[in-house]
């Protein structure tokens, strides 16, 4: 009898529950909250607004978005199961490889493996009882985001309780680690510089603390004068050598000193350059006023006294033949063929002058084809005119951006086909009488890294935009990182620029705004990029600096993991699937090691010593919160936050 009794029960139980359920939709939720890699999510439709299509099967309803992305869901326990296919839409044209991920509660639910297009759509049926978080993921499986177009097609929720929601990434209080500098002097920046016979010397020496301060150094060789009161130093170096100076600071409150090694020579950026660049800030707005207040800023700031030299113009300071802006338009070049500042630079020397008399350095931009990226002048057929203008006008630096090249290289079979245009104005600028370094931006195509110091460049870019991947900072840098073998002094792999504070819409050129990323993100930001030893240019709003921004940004022991002079990238050891080892060595025998969680849950990271070839009972010292943290026998581990960064300095 009881036996009889309960089946019907369960039945009766069973049927008023699928009754009560009912089906929530993803594309009828709030996807302003969702966050990807390009683009905005789409209804009903891909990314490309076309009917939503996986392998040849067309669906009505789904959500088309690009990698990266995310959807955090707070179900609250409501809902009992996900059902979806997935796939790469059938409209990205384009190499595209991806992998979708659902996240219950921090523990991997389901993943699709790589899929690609032309693959059928991967059913996914989820049972979601009593999970509270769900995080619906695409990523970009290890390559990069292009084309990567991805749809949840017939994406629904059966819920029973509450309904599910899109929510934001959890809030963070924006926390400042790094010690205000005391009134004290501080000599900062990179203990060795390069430079080149016999061409003008600039170097203002990086000092925190109290003004006025009186500077002095002894071994400083014949042809260079250094400003006591200032810290600038000028002039130039006749003979080749390498020169070992002590450089020393005083104010009230005490004195300090460092060992500065100059090497006279063919090798410039002997540590990653540093500096501001406009582009992800001011795009086409970009003016000689906001160029000379930049510099301005750079040393009010105090970004100038943490190591911060080059103050770069990127695109869109030439005439264009259309634009909005009628003051950028104008003719491209002189009877003479000499290049066209539009009438936001009057006078680029006298710009230039301003800059150096700072002790800062000055940055400027092209294009190897005939015009910029943004449609502006670029250099094709007048590149030997323009390196002997850039150098005549003062610049110390050339960003040489691929661009409209892609054109000119189109019927170029040759081997060298991506080399040609760097080789050609590498050679014209060893040929200035000014130390102008060389920064190649063409995205990493033809393996760069293995050739670009060849060609004459100090640094290159190794990906694509950065302004488009914000969300993608550890895969950017994890990729990075696989070229660590050609970085050394004068030779950088460049991931592009930081991006934090206030920036630009990379996607329409927009304002500055709060960045999209959170207090620990941009803790990360710059804690990777020191330990991939890339070159520091901050692309975010100089005029709306805040206290924390500038605490990120100008840390001196996170920098001079970055400014080391053994110039090694770290090397990465996975631990799991979100969180790894990042570990550096250092000129003085110590290491830096980033543990790193990539994931989107807080979890503990355990640094072995084993694997990074530590013995003994090595001293720990927290570098953001420059705190020694004692000594630690065969491991450190920390708690770290998601998508963080915990930088430590073991020795």
């Amino acid at each position: 009898m009881r036996t009889r009794l309960f089946l019907p029960t369960v039945w009766l139980a069973l049927a008023s529950l699928t009754h009560a359920a009912e089906t929530v939709w993803l594309d009828a939720l709030d996807l302003s909250q969702m966050t990807q890699g390009w683009g905005t999510p789409q209804t009903n439709r891909s990314i490309r607004e076309q009917p939503l299509a996986i392998g040849g099967r067309k669906f009505e309803r789904g959500v088309g978005t690009h990698a990266i992305s995310t959807a955090r869901m707070e179900l609250d326990g409501g809902s009992e199961r996900f059902l979806a296919f997935v796939g790469v839409d059938d409209n990205a044209n384009g190499p595209a490889s991806i992998v979708f991920k659902a996240i219950a509660d921090g523990r991997i639910l389901w993943q699709s493996g790589v899929m690609k297009p032309g693959d059928p759509a991967k059913a996914v049926d989820l049972d979601l009882r009593s999970v509270k978080t769900l995080l619906l993921q695409v990523g970009d499986a290890g390559d990069g985001v292009s084309y990567d177009h991805a749809n949840w097609a017939e994406a629904r929720f059966i819920v029973s309780g509450a309904k599910p929601r899109i929510v934001g990434v959890p809030v963070e209080p924006a926390i400042i680690l790094t010690p205000k500098p005391g009134p004290a002097p501080l000599i900062n920046g990179p203990t060795i510089y390069g430079c080149r016979p016999g061409n003008p010397f600039l170097y203002r020496i990086p000092t925190q603390g109290q003004r006025p301060m009186i500077f002095s150094a002894s071994g400083l060789p014949r042809g260079l004068k250094l400003d006591s009161a200032t810290g600038i130093i000028t002039g130039s170096i006749a003979e080749r050598g390498e020169y070992r100076l002590t450089l020393r600071a005083k104010n009230q409150h005490g004195r300090s000193s460092r060992p500065f090694k100059i090497v006279c020579g063919d090798t410039l950026s002997l540590t990653p350059s540093m500096g501001w660049n406009h582009w992800y800030a001011h795009y086409d707005r970009i003016t000689d006023a906001m160029m000379r207040e930049a510099a301005d800023i750079m040393v009010s700031s105090g970004m100038a006294d943490v190591g911060y030299q080059y103050v770069s113009i990127d695109d869109c300071w030439m005439n264009a033949a259309r634009h909005q802006d009628p003051m950028r338009v104008g003719p491209l070049r002189d009877e003479r063929g000499n290049i066209v500042p539009n009438k936001y630079f009057p006078d680029m020397k006298a710009m230039t002058a301003y800059i150096h008399a700072k002790g800062l350095k000055a940055g400027i931009y092209t294009s190897p084809g005939p015009r910029t990226c943004a449609g502006f002048a670029g250099s094709y057929q007048h590149e030997a005119q323009d390196a002997k203008q850039f150098a005549e006008w003062g610049f110390d630096l050339l960003k040489h951006d691929w661009c409209s090249y892609g054109q000119i290289a189109r019927d170029d079979k040759s081997p060298d086909m991506f080399q040609k245009p760097y080789r050609l104005m590498g050679d014209l600028l060893k040929q200035q009488q000014r130390d102008i370094l060389l920064n190649l931006c063409q995205y990493g195509m033809g393996n760069v890294w293995e050739w670009g110091a060849e060609v004459g460049a100090q640094s290159w870019r190794t990906s694509g935009d950065l302004g488009f991947e914000l969300n993608n900072i550890f895969n950017v840098a994890l990729k990075n990182a696989e070229h660590r073998a050609w970085s050394r002094p004068g030779s950088w792999n460049d991931p592009d620029y930081i991006q934090i504070g206030h920036i630009g819409n990379a996607r329409v050129g927009g304002l500055p705004a709060p960045c999209p990323l959170t207090p620990t993100e941009q803790y990360s930001f710059m804690s990777l990029w020191c330990l991939m030893a890339a070159p520091l240019f901050y692309s975010g709003d100089l005029t709306q600096l805040d206290e924390f921004t500038l605490n990120v940004l100008c840390n001196p022991e996170v920098i001079e993991v970055n400014q080391d002079p053994l110039g090694q990238c770290a090397r990465v050891i996975e631990l799991d699937e979100a969180t790894l080892i990042m570990v550096k060595d250092l000129a003085d025998g110590a290491k830096a090691v980033g543990l790193c969680n990539r994931g989107e849950m807080e979890t503990t990271v355990t640094a072995r010593w084993a694997d990074l070839g530590i013995k003994g009972k090595p001293r720990v010292r927290d570098l953001w919160r420059q705190k020694d943290l004692g000594r630690f026998a065969g491991e450190y581990r920390a708690i770290v936050p998601r998508h963080g960064v915990v930088l430590v300095k073991v020795k």
